[in-house]
């Protein structure tokens, strides 16, 4: 889940305007005719002129805050969310204030609604090496705040993982995991071979989709043997084109071959879905609300006690009652 695209349309504007930036509607119900989205591309497009609207630590607070309260209501006791400090960076805020503003809002999301949210800042692909490597070292001071490890988006068919190597090993050297985006779509340098990449070049921890990784079943069967997590995101897959229908979806055949899939929502409000919807759509794929609690612990990149915690939420819940 990209916190920057959690936003909702009535907080966005709010923000937009006290921060004097113009957004591509004026209107809530505008705002949301304008996330309708078919491809990739266009959800590129739509993040950019909407995320534009974060600039503040303040704001950046807000947004993890808000979406705590909602996820919560859906049943969520534990996010690793992804945030993407270098655009508002490049657009003139501080390093400072994009991590102080995100991590004070997860020890606030912690304190208001008993959810507990790690960070992931996301390296973007389309922007130049250096500018990961710098993301990387700030990622790494705030490790004690919330941060857990770093993850790669961005345009997985224009960039290969290896541009960003040298990124990954500071970050692991620093204390944090890998989480990179790699195999959402087919074709170029994505699909299976950015799944590979992402494993033996930037030793990924858990894989951020990674559905391409059927295509190739060696790959899968060595995801199940080494354990690593995939977190698939069904109606976002969806939405931008990467599967046709959902009952194209690669998620059964993913747990057919003993691969753990966590589930998240992507991009929740630019692509008009939920985390209960994605939930929804991975038990009619064969997943179970269980598996997918115990799949995603088993990922999870937090400290052995906050694990621990969350093993005992999953044990002591009745799953039977749905």
């Amino acid at each position: 889940m990209h916190f920057e695209a959690t936003v909702r349309a009535e907080l966005l504007l709010e923000l937009g305007k006290r921060n004097g930036v113009e957004l591509p509607a004026a209107t809530v119900e505008g705002l949301h005719r304008y996330y309708e989205v078919g491809s990739f591309e266009q959800f590129i497009s739509r993040w950019i002129a909407t995320s534009r609207a974060l600039c503040r630590a303040d704001d950046f607070r807000r947004v993890v805050v808000d979406y705590a309260r909602r996820a919560k209501a859906q049943g969520c006791v534990y996010i690793e969310g992804i945030c993407s400090p270098t655009e508002p960076v490049l657009r003139g805020s501080s390093w400072e204030e994009v991590f102080e503003g995100y991590c004070d809002g997860a020890a606030e999301a912690r304190e208001r609604h008993g959810v507990e949210v790690r960070l992931t800042p996301d390296v973007t692909r389309d922007f130049p090496a250096a500018l990961g490597i710098r993301l990387a070292r700030r990622a790494v001071r705030y490790r004690e705040r919330g941060v857990v490890a770093l993850s790669l988006g961005g345009s997985e068919k224009k960039h290969a993982p290896q541009k960003f190597r040298k990124a990954f090993a500071i970050a692991r050297e620093g204390g944090l995991g890998s989480a990179p985006h790699a195999g959402e779509f087919a074709g170029g340098k994505a699909g299976a071979a950015s799944v590979r990449g992402a494993l033996d070049v930037l030793h990924a921890d858990r894989i951020r989709h990674g559905i391409r990784a059927v295509d190739d079943p060696a790959l899968l069967a060595e995801l199940a043997e080494r354990g690593v997590v995939c977190d698939v995101t069904p109606v976002s897959n969806l939405r931008t084109g990467a599967v046709a229908s959902l009952d194209e979806h690669p998620l059964p055949a993913m747990l057919a071959a003993g691969v753990k899939c966590s589930i998240g929502s992507d991009d929740p409000v630019i692509m008009r879905t939920d985390l209960a919807e994605n939930c929804a759509a991975a038990v009619k794929l064969g997943h179970t609300p269980k598996a997918m609690y115990f799949d995603a612990l088993h990922g999870a990149l937090c400290d052995d006690s906050t694990k621990a915690r969350l093993r005992r939420i999953g044990e002591e819940f009745d799953w039977g009652s749905g």
